[in-house]
């Protein structure tokens, strides 16, 4: 089972067999949501550590890695009283901790897991001008220049059709909107992915290399990560793969650079 995970690691690093992998991936989310119904779970990515430490609130503290994406993701942005979509918001915490924190107007998470979407609900239903949609990023269920901000953290290489996706988050921004975006991709693909992200009124403005601080925050959280899994001995290798333990493909291929974790700014005209 692990080996075949691996060839699926390996074929998304390569971008391969774009439509079974969505196939795949979303079929892997739903089960991956219905493992836990742990709040501590809210995060699904694997971190970034940043050179100077983020101020957090006391109980974001225990999520400081995962965190780290999000911040980094909208940090400097004109937060407050905008509208914000994350597209594929998973279960939610990362949504959660921008409503939180930066007093948008509201903030709305899609995911194309309906158990996800569920799990997210329920985890931050106490949290303030924050909704849930089901919703696939390749055909947004929202409306024309409906979004100050459109967030898409560790998601996209799920994805079918990137080019669609970034039709669709060029469609949904409002003029003078930012599309903040972070992700892994294998070196040999950047060509491919500038093109995908080439949409008219899209201008990229910001490109960041996070890959040194995503490789540290898997390292920082590897003995945490390693402790929760072990509950799940029937996927235990699996789930170690797909969480980015130490020695895993993934982990590996970070650390060597033959995996690179990219961010960038976009603003439509």
């Amino acid at each position: 089972m692990s080996r075949a995970f691996n060839r699926v690691l390996r074929a998304a690093e390569r971008g391969e067999y774009p439509k079974t992998l969505k196939f795949i991936w979303k079929r892997w989310y739903q089960a991956i949501s219905l493992i836990s119904s742990e709040r501590a779970f809210a995060f699904m990515n694997y971190g970034y550590l940043p050179p100077d430490p983020v101020p957090l609130a006391a109980e974001d503290e225990p999520n400081r890695a995962f965190i780290g994406l999000y911040h980094q993701a909208v940090e400097g942005l004109p937060l407050a009283g905008a509208r914000v979509l994350e597209v594929g918001s998973g279960r939610g915490g990362g949504a959660a901790y921008i409503a939180r924190t930066f007093a948008p107007a509201a903030v709305v998470g899609a995911d194309f897991s309906s158990t996800a979407v569920k799990r997210a609900r329920r985890f931050h239903a106490d949290v303030p001008n924050l909704t849930y949609e089901v919703g696939d990023a390749e055909a947004l269920p929202f409306a024309d220049a409906s979004f100050d901000v459109v967030v898409n953290i560790e998601s996209s290489h799920c994805y079918a059709d990137v080019p669609a996706f970034a039709r669709e988050v060029a469609r949904v921004l409002k003029p003078g909107g930012t599309f903040t975006w972070a992700d892994m991709r294998n070196p040999a693909m950047l060509p491919a992915l500038d093109t995908a992200f080439a949409v008219p009124r899209l201008e990229k403005v910001a490109e960041t290399d996070l890959t040194a601080g995503v490789v540290a925050a898997l390292d920082a959280t590897d003995g945490d990560k390693r402790a929760r899994l072990a509950r799940y001995r029937w996927a235990g290798r699996v789930l170690q793969e797909f969480a980015g333990v130490k020695g895993s493909v993934l982990h590996k291929g970070l650390r060597k650079r033959d995996v690179l974790y990219l961010a960038r700014r976009y603003r439509k005209s």
